[in-house]
């Protein structure tokens, strides 16, 4: 497996990057999780955990969280919050139903691929399971989104059509150093249908203009 890129950032990742979080719930990223994966009991597939940052989250909801991700630096800091293993996330090394909930926190943008990670999320989903996206909100973030005003966005050529940039209005997040992968919302939720997933929920976070789009899915 090749080495990926946030093997060469997970350090700054998790003692700055994730730091300057610490205690704050940004965007709204904990209140979408809880409010659309709710309590339950059993194992959650966490896909893209990276440090397994939601770990504890999932643990409060009940459920008992399992890791994976590609990187096996951010895998040595999740080690010690959650089980894990490093693992592609379109060649999920689980059997088919394994899973009564799976969620993606954050992580979406950074899988290329996330069409095909999401057909490997209802494959090993139980049916009527429940998936939980949770990520940067495709309309209003992106190399084509100016978020320099703390009030406003100002959106450029490029939203309509799904790229791979490094292009960030600051240099202090994760896309200036390893890139992003977006994908136009119509794009993204078709991508659900097609691999099986009926979204059931929403929810948006951030202000004044929202960064993160929140989504619920069963398996069909």
């Amino acid at each position: 497996m090749r080495s990926a890129p946030y093997d060469e950032i997970a350090d700054w990742y998790e003692t700055e990057f994730l730091a300057r979080a610490r205690g704050a719930d940004v965007g709204g990223v904990r209140r979408a999780l809880r409010a659309l994966l709710g309590e339950g009991r059993g194992t959650c597939l966490d896909i893209g955990c990276g440090t397994g940052a939601h770990a504890a989250e999932l643990r409060d909801l009940g459920w008992t969280p399992v890791g994976v991700d590609v990187s096996a630096r951010m895998l040595e800091y999740a080690a010690g919050r959650l089980p894990v293993a490093r693992a592609d996330a379109t060649r999920l090394p689980f059997r088919d139903a394994s899973f009564p909930a799976v969620v993606t926190v954050m992580a979406h943008t950074d899988m290329p691929g996330y069409p095909a990670v999401l057909r490997e999320a209802a494959r090993v989903l139980r049916p009527g399971a429940a998936f939980v996206h949770v990520g940067v909100h495709p309309c209003f973030c992106g190399g084509f989104a100016d978020r320099s005003d703390p009030g406003a966005v100002v959106i450029r050529p490029g939203y309509l059509t799904g790229h791979w940039t490094t292009d960030s209005w600051t240099d202090q997040g994760v896309r200036a150093r390893v890139g992003a992968a977006h994908l136009p919302l119509p794009a993204l939720l078709h991508a659900f249908l097609d691999a099986g997933l009926v979204p059931e929920r929403f929810e948006e976070g951030g202000e004044p203009v929202p960064f993160v789009l929140a989504i619920r899915a069963r398996r069909a």
